[in-house]
């Protein structure tokens, strides 16, 4: 047991020491100097950028990671003097906190602040990146619009985050644990009360209007009328979908972390600015006393200080929230949890409380999250690395993979000759006879090569050349070299039919005629659709022939 165990953890440094090995750069004159000016700048802190840490869940979140002293903190803010009477409230020290403007309605705003940033930061690699800020526009009869000329609920909260990751994830492979955290809501979760049981519900539809540009004076994503509140939930949608995308892509390849958080409902945020006066006065009461899910700034700053501090919370692919703690008179089901709401996110339960929440059908959509993914990228401009695994380092393998791959160039240029099964690039083409096999021939220069590996490898076992469903002749060629090539003849159908006709069984013909019948028809439908796609009319008196292709249904 002992030596499985070791085994085991020699295999997980082995895999670990891999994903560094790989990333592994020599060093530089000028990257020696920015390690020393980092290492002077940070020390062994962590580096954490967090948007919107002037308010809210940002500020409460920047101050517990500034009081551990184990990291600073980047605070990303529109208005830097304002963050800077904040930091004096919060006496932030400022050896642990920095403030840097990026205005989230500006795309440019956003490159400059990553441009500023890695200037900033020298060599120093970010170990977390937090989106958090974000606006709720629920009241407005119209949409406003961000410098770019997109609605700004989600060009702040989705569009603009989704720019940033992209200019920052790169560098941030060689931080020891580096984590992206992206603040989703119960809202934008529709298996949820929150998010499926109050209008109106988040869904992205088939995003028509991201689709289209998703620009003024195109509102929502999913292409119809603005609603200042299913922007915000749609927004928190694609954040979610986004992280899972995330790390379903660059994880494994990067090391990286993707999650997204619900800490609770903080109800007396200033998120809620823009709603009535009354709204913000009771409503805060309703989600104490009522539903039980209310969290406070303090609390749900901690929370998101969890995942971004805590060893647990390094799992990615995660949507984390919290059950809150005890709750008095919800009866024995609450006995039974340890007084605990499952997905409530009220306050208390202390650390301990985090879960690993379910996420909606939407969430998990993968379909609609690649089309997110895609156009996301084309509207902001942003550009990804390459989704490829880490590959050995070993010289063997680049040799022999450059051996590999030009013999493989080859052998697909020569499967892309002209034939009977060629269809590639000219859609699909029904034909009775099968597709004759096309030798181009052989360079001399391999020759030997291919001369060798018959003898060494041998005859192919009967298995790997029987079990045709056409029947094939096989013809040797004269020459010096015939005992190692052969050229499959592949007989014409008809002429296959032909000879056996005599020796099938009423049964089988009639199987045969009918499975030529289907094969007309079908060949027939599908060239009556040509047609009509290719605006030619159907012949007169053929309405079955215009039926749509998805219409057509074939049994054997």
């Amino acid at each position: 047991m002992a030596r499985s165990l070791r085994l085991l953890l020699a295999a997980a440094a082995a895999v670990s020491g891999f994903k560094q090995f790989s990333n592994f750069k020599l060093p530089s004159i000028g990257g020696v100097k920015a390690d020393l000016e980092a290492r002077a700048k940070f020390g062994d802190k962590k580096l954490v950028v967090v948007t919107g840490t002037s308010s809210g869940l940002g500020r409460k979140t920047a101050r517990a990671l500034v009081r551990t002293g184990k990291y600073h903190v980047v605070g990303a803010v529109r208005d830097v003097d304002k963050m800077a009477v904040v930091a004096e409230i919060e006496d932030f020290d400022t050896d642990r906190f920095t403030a840097m403007e990026c205005e989230l309605n500006s795309f440019e705003s956003v490159r400059d602040f990553c441009k500023n940033l890695d200037a900033w930061r020298c060599n120093k690699p970010i170990d977390r990146l937090i989106c958090n800020a974000g606006v709720y526009q629920p009241s407005l009869p119209y949409a406003k619009w961000s410098a770019d000329g997109h609605e700004q609920t989600m060009q702040i909260n989705y569009l603009s985050h989704f720019l940033m990751i992209s200019l920052l994830m790169p560098d941030m492979v060689r931080a020891r644990d580096p984590r992206v955290i992206l603040v989703g809501s119960v809202t934008g979760n529709d298996n949820t009360v929150g998010g499926g049981g109050v209008y109106p519900i988040a869904d992205l539809k088939e995003l028509e209007g991201l689709k289209a540009g998703a620009k003024n004076p195109i509102s929502m994503f999913d292409g119809y009328n603005f609603d200042g509140a299913k922007a915000y939930k749609d927004s928190k949608l694609c954040l979610m979908m986004t992280s899972n995308l995330l790390h379903d892509k660059y994880h494994k390849q990067t090391g990286i972390s993707f999650s997204s958080i619900y800490p609770g409902c903080i109800a007396e945020s200033p998120l809620f600015r823009e709603k009535r006066p009354w709204f913000r006065k009771y409503f805060p009461v309703f989600m104490k006393y009522i539903t039980g899910g209310f969290v406070g700034e303090e609390e749900a700053g901690l929370r998101l200080f969890q995942v971004a501090h805590d060893p647990r919370c390094a799992k990615s692919g995660v949507y984390w929230s919290w059950n809150g703690g005890p709750r008095e008179g919800r009866g024995a089901e609450a006995l039974e949890k340890g007084g605990q709401i499952t997905g409530g996110g009220g306050a208390g339960g202390g650390w301990d409380s985090i879960y690993e929440n379910d996420q909606s059908d939407k969430v998990l959509n993968q379909d609609t999250a690649s089309d997110l993914f895609k156009y996301s990228t084309i509207v902001t401009g942003a550009e990804w690395p390459p989704a490829n695994q880490p590959k050995s380092p070993c010289p063997t393998l680049k040799v022999i993979g450059a051996i590999t791959a030009y013999q493989n160039k080859k052998e697909e240029l020569k499967r892309m000759k002209q034939g009977p099964g060629m269809v590639a690039g000219k859609g699909i083409v029904i034909t009775a006879t099968a597709a004759k096999a096309v030798d181009a021939g052989s360079s001399v220069l391999l020759l030997p090569l291919r001369v060798l590996q018959r003898v060494l490898l041998g005859k192919l076992p009967e298995k790997a050349t029987s079990g045709s469903f056409q029947e094939t002749k096989v013809k040797r060629r004269g020459g010096l070299l015939t005992f190692w090539r052969r050229q499959p003849e592949v007989v014409e159908e008809e002429a296959v039919v032909a000879e056996v006709e005599d020796e099938l069984d009423p049964e089988v013909e009639a199987n045969q005629r009918l499975r030529d019948e289907l094969e007309e028809e079908l060949r027939a439908k599908i060239q009556a659709q040509a047609a009509i796609d290719g605006g030619l009319a159907p012949p007169d008196g053929d309405d079955e022939m215009a039926a749509p292709a998805g219409e057509l249904e074939t049994s054997r």
